[in-house]
């Protein structure tokens, strides 16, 4: 029949459950797999970072040839690529003169690129290129020259 309920099995010994050491110990190993993915997947982030570097630099390079095939000219170094955004004040100001860009753009590292024309690089055309990484100049680290 009924037994008192002094004398009924604990429901709480039926149960298992996970001692805080074990949770924390399996806390520990997700934490050193997660460490790991990041550390190996690091080095990615460069090569992402350089790849759209070349991105850009295809794309303001292509809206470059449609300035000159509009106004017969690109722009001159202190023009700038800024002339893509808005019309140059400064001679030879554009015949025709459109946006085609809406604003410019920075390297992955927060810089300007570096466009002259003239080129330094290319004497028969223009220099367009990122500092990189490093932000200097003449650096091997340079992008797209």
């Amino acid at each position: 029949m009924n037994k008192p309920l002094s004398l009924r099995p604990s429901l709480l010994k039926d149960q298992d459950g996970y001692t805080l050491f074990e949770i924390m110990l399996v806390l520990g190993i997700i934490a050193v797999l997660v460490g790991s993915a990041i550390y190996l997947v690091g080095g990615n982030l460069d090569v992402a970072k350089e790849q759209r570097a070349n991105s850009d630099i295809q794309a303001i390079s292509m809206q470059l040839r449609t300035y000159e095939m509009l106004n017969y000219r690109k722009p001159t170094t202190d023009q700038g690529i800024e002339a893509l955004v808005q019309s140059p004040s400064s001679d030879p100001k554009p015949q025709h003169w459109k946006k085609l860009m809406e604003s410019v753009p920075l390297d992955p590292w927060g810089q300007k690129y570096v466009y002259r024309n003239p080129g330094k690089f290319k004497t028969d055309g223009y220099d367009l290129y990122s500092l990189g990484p490093q932000g200097k100049d003449g650096d091997p680290s340079n992008i797209g020259r």
